[in-house]
């Protein structure tokens, strides 16, 4: 199979782990009251794409009892959080959809990430 079609499925499928709602282990709440809200995520995917999520993830890892890792983000707005998560894992953002503002705020969150 040539990168031409791998690649894209390859994305697609890691979209499709991030959706998944049983097979993580990270929380993620994102922003202030009232504007919370909880993303799920998988350590090992969070740990190889932002070395800002590395660091919390070495600080705080998975104990053996079966606890989740919880990380909380609280300058990040959900809506932001939620389009860098979705680059996280498939590699792709496309701009075009976002107003100068939303940018803004996607390029500072990405740099504070690491990413």
């Amino acid at each position: 199979m040539d990168d031409n079609k791998l690649l894209p499925k390859l994305s697609q499928n890691l979209l499709d782990i991030l959706n998944d709602e049983e097979y993580y282990d990270v929380i993620i709440e994102v922003g202030n009251d009232p504007y919370v809200r909880i993303f799920r995520a998988h350590m090992v995917i969070l740990h190889y794409r932002s070395t800002y999520i590395r660091r919390i993830l070495s600080t705080n890892k998975k104990k053996n009892d079966g606890d989740l890792v919880h990380i909380k983000l609280s300058n990040i707005l959900p809506k932001i959080f939620q389009i860098i998560l979705r680059y996280i894992y498939s590699g792709k953002i496309s701009l075009n959809e976002y107003d100068t503002s939303d940018i803004i705020k996607i390029l500072i969150a990405g740099n504070e990430l690491a990413l």
